[in-house]
């Protein structure tokens, strides 16, 4: 159970701070959340502010996070703001006494992560992170069902994950990695629908775009996974898919097996001439629309109820260890223990 107590359930007071690509999403999500009420919108570009504020229905925007995070009327803090702003923002927002929901991750080494797992056992604020796949109606329901004993002993897990359009060279240099950055999301399903992983080994390579050579990067990627559970796993991530956003994921037991995709965006199929035509998902904002909502709404829901939000700072942390130890493993070009990872 937190410590921390909304005034009132049906007006939770909201600064939101970081209105980039990912803040544009998120700031059209809460526009449409009913019990609470968006007090400031923050970010450093004046312009971006403002736009956030009217997509929001906020009642002001500023271009300080400090000044939104101290307002008086603000009991939650929503960050999306660059990766290595996020630890500073969270821990302030702590301070303030102020609950938190931020995007992935806290930091991008495991010190920082530390500190701030530390900082909330401490303090009982709230803390939740933006792992969204777990909130999408097929994981959920997937998860349920591997729950329930439904599958068996799991024997087998793989998760396919390609995105549509490369990123630019600039958000590559601060991205922390393929592993960090972008299979993180099927490292964190790992762990959410299997459990915990005792060793990776990972290879990447540079197949699509230059520019992530010159980011010191990958954009191809396969890694293998060894559970603690005796279960194996693959995970494949690739940053271009021609044909539209590609993620799909199966776990397969020894009585049954789940598999989570959505080869279509929407329900129509078109036939003739002996073949057919469908849409597909053009990327994460679409395909994942509704987790995107439930993420938030779950967070607002726990803080109304008095509970711990979920994910928090803890598996945030263990996530990250499992990324690093496969980014150690494609640097160094042997299989890692994810225990050994320390730093």
């Amino acid at each position: 159970m937190s410590s921390f107590k909304v005034r009132d359930p049906n007006r939770i007071g909201v600064a939101f701070i970081g209105v980039g690509r990912m803040g544009v999403t998120h700031v059209k999500t809460l526009a449409g959340i009913p019990n609470i009420r968006m007090v400031v919108v923050a970010d450093h570009g004046r312009d971006r502010a403002e736009r956030g504020r009217a997509v929001a229905k906020a009642e002001r925007a500023v271009t300080s996070s400090e000044e939104a995070i101290l307002d008086p009327a603000v009991e939650a803090v929503v960050i999306s703001t660059q990766t290595n702003t996020h630890a500073g923002l969270i821990e302030m927002a702590i301070d303030a006494g102020k609950a938190v929901w931020s995007e992935k991750p806290i930091a991008l080494d495991l010190t920082e992560t530390q500190r701030i797992v530390e900082l909330v056992a401490s303090t009982g604020i709230p803390v939740q992170l933006g792992f969204m796949r777990r909130f999408d109606p097929g994981y959920e329901a997937a998860k349920a069902r591997i729950d329930s004993g439904a599958v068996g002993r799991i024997e087998m897990f793989r998760a396919l994950s390609r995105d549509t359009y490369p990123p630019g060279l600039e958000f590559l240099k601060t991205s922390g990695g393929v592993f960090l950055d972008m299979a993180v999301h099927d490292l964190d399903l790992a762990r959410f629908l299997v459990g915990e992983v005792d060793e990776v080994q990972s290879w990447g390579t540079v197949l699509i775009d230059d520019r992530f050579a010159q980011a010191d990067d990958s954009d191809t990627a396969v890694t293998m996974l060894r559970f603690r559970n005796g279960a194996l796993g693959v995970v494949e991530t690739s940053r271009r898919s021609t044909w539209g956003y590609d993620i799909r994921t199966e776990v397969a037991g020894s009585t049954g097996k789940v598999v989570i995709e959505a080869p279509q965006k929407t329900s129509m199929v078109f036939s003739r001439d002996f073949g057919f035509e469908a849409d597909h998902f053009e990327n994460f904002p679409d395909r994942f629309e509704v987790a995107y909502r439930r993420e938030l709404e779950v967070f607002f829901e726990a803080l109304v109820d008095g509970r711990t939000p979920s994910p928090g700072p803890a598996d945030a942390l263990e996530t990250l260890r499992l990324a690093l130890a496969c980014t150690r493993s494609w640097r160094e070009g042997r299989p890692v223990r994810v225990a050994e990872v320390t730093s």
